[in-house]
């Protein structure tokens, strides 16, 4: 496992033993490797700083909760606490490692001094030029990837690894080509690649889904008959796979990478194409930043004695501020409901349905019954609802108006209820007692536009021509004739009528007052 827990702080990179990280509260993921997420999974709970890329690789990969991954844009300074109560906090600047997407370095400064932890890094001296190196401050102590720290390793740059790639490829016109690769990193080459001999460079959708969130040029793909050049995972380069790619297509495979392999087929070649920095490299990078001292990420790879002569004094040890112990030493429960509050407070307002308790809306739904209740009851001229009273409109009437007769309205029941009666013999349309509503009237009850009165044939009136709904009712049918009239008249007055406040007793000036006029 390559990472620290840097002394005196509560910083960790690429360090996920919780039992061995001690008093670190602060952990930091440099790149995306297996050997640098050793002891990382999904069950990690506690923030971890990142870049965008690693961020996104990080959650979608090893399925850590998106809670905890807290991603930090590259060559930005950013401020974090080092303490519970923000007495203490340090800069952190993450500047482009050149090694893999997502990797980065990590620049901290604060009460310890100034802290430059690499990770894996392929030097360029275009990284002498980043802001956070070039203001003239003196790093206190420099984490080296040493990888290739040696002097007996001689190494190209990448752009002549690249060339000699190539070359190679290039005795092999008709050749398929498997590339053998880790499960991030060189995309860049296959770019190259693909764009110098016009193929396509078929992946596998995990690595597809890759170099489209890279936004690399368009020439990958997932078919296998699309390209003559195929990445592959660098464990499936071996003797049985030749015999079996060589047995439909001719094939040679290819091996970038700086570590001494041992062939076991004569069509694999190794090209010592390398993401690490070369001894000559971390030689010019050292003397360039001169640092106070030099620790090795690859413990068991020592190469101090390789920099000494680049080295500026040390410095004396910085005290751990009181506040910062404190919060080394605070339980990691307690940190974490402590960064849970932070983030609760920054979350914005939740927003969608809102879901009322059973209790506060049965409560509402009573008020609410109780206000349609009395404001019907304020409507009608009687309380209680007429309808569940008297569920017949003759009763109804009979309620409104006791002096009607029990025998009256029996007869009238029976009448209405008679369908080979032929004195009843007016249209259904026809409702004598709209004329009685004023227009104000009839928009406050609804009920729509007068009927027009139709003739004996069907036909509507014509002129002022007055049709009585009981003009085909003989007065001399039955003894009581004209109370059947003016009984009728309430019989075809709606029910709802009566509800919207109509006075019975105007009503009765009008039947009366209509009765004369077409005597």
């Amino acid at each position: 496992m390559n990472g620290v827990v840097i002394p005196q702080t509560p910083i960790a990179v690429d360090f996920w033993s919780l039992r061995r990280a001690g008093t670190a509260r602060l952990f930091f993921l440099s790149h995306m490797h297996s050997d640098h997420t050793v002891g990382l999974s999904s069950t990690w709970a506690r923030p971890l700083y990142c870049s965008p890329i690693t961020a996104h690789l990080l959650h979608r990969h090893l399925q850590v909760s998106k809670q905890w991954i807290r991603a930090l844009e590259i060559g930005e300074s950013h401020v974090l606490p080092l303490d519970e109560i923000g007495q203490e906090t340090m800069t952190v600047t993450l500047i482009d490692a050149n090694h893999c997407p997502g990797s980065v370095m990590f620049l901290f400064e604060g009460y310890f001094g100034t802290i430059l932890y690499t990770g894996d890094f392929r030097y360029t001296p275009s990284m002498l030029k980043e802001p956070a190196l070039t203001l003239g401050k003196q790093i206190d102590t420099l984490y080296l990837d040493n990888t290739n720290c040696n002097p007996a390793l001689v190494l190209p740059s990448r752009q002549e690894a690249t060339r000699q790639i190539v070359q190679l490829i290039r005795r092999f016109p008709r050749h398929n080509i498997k590339i053998g690769l880790y499960s991030l990193g060189k995309e860049s080459l296959l770019e190259q690649l693909a764009l110098e001999f016009r193929t396509w460079v078929v992946l596998n959708p995990r690595r597809l889904e890759l170099v489209q969130l890279l936004g690399l040029a368009d020439v990958f793909t997932v078919e296998e008959e699309a390209g003559r050049i195929h990445a592959v995972d660098h464990t499936e380069i071996c003797r049985s796979a030749m015999l079996q790619w060589n047995q439909t297509h001719p094939t040679i495979a290819i091996l970038p990478t700086s570590r001494q392999i041992r062939s076991t087929h004569p069509g694999i070649y190794t090209i010592p194409y390398s993401d690490h920095s070369s001894y000559s490299e971390l030689r010019a990078f050292v003397a360039a930043l001169r640092p106070c001292q030099v620790v090795p990420i690859v413990r068991q790879q020592p190469c101090g004695e390789f920099f000494e002569d680049s080295l500026s004094p040390r410095l004396s040890v910085p005290l751990i501020p009181h506040s910062v112990q404190q919060y080394m030493c605070s339980s990691p429960g307690k940190t974490d409901v402590l960064w849970q509050l932070e983030r609760r407070l920054k979350r914005p307002r939740m927003q969608g349905v809102v879901f009322e308790s059973p209790e506060e809306k049965a409560d509402q739904a009573k008020v609410d019954r109780d206000s349609k209740k009395h404001k019907k009851e304020n409507l009608s001229p009687w309380p209680g609802d007429p309808e569940k009273l008297c569920p017949h409109p003759l009763q109804a009437r009979k309620h409104l108006f006791p002096d009607f007769s029990r025998k009256e309205c029996e007869e009238l029941l029976l009448l209405c209820d008679s369908k080979k009666s032929a004195t009843l013999e007016f249209s259904a349309q026809l409702q004598p007692v709209d004329e009685f509503i004023s227009a104000e009237t009839r928009g406050d009850i609804d009920l729509g536009s007068p009927l027009i009165p139709r003739g004996d044939n069907g036909s509507p009136a014509r002129g002022n021509q007055r049709v009585s709904p009981l003009s085909h009712i003989s007065k001399d049918t039955h003894p009581a004739a004209e109370s059947w009239g003016l009984a009728l008249k309430y019989l075809l007055t709606p029910v709802n009528f009566f509800r919207a406040g109509f006075s019975s007793r105007n009503f009765d000036q009008q039947v009366e007052k209509y009765q004369k006029s077409s005597v």
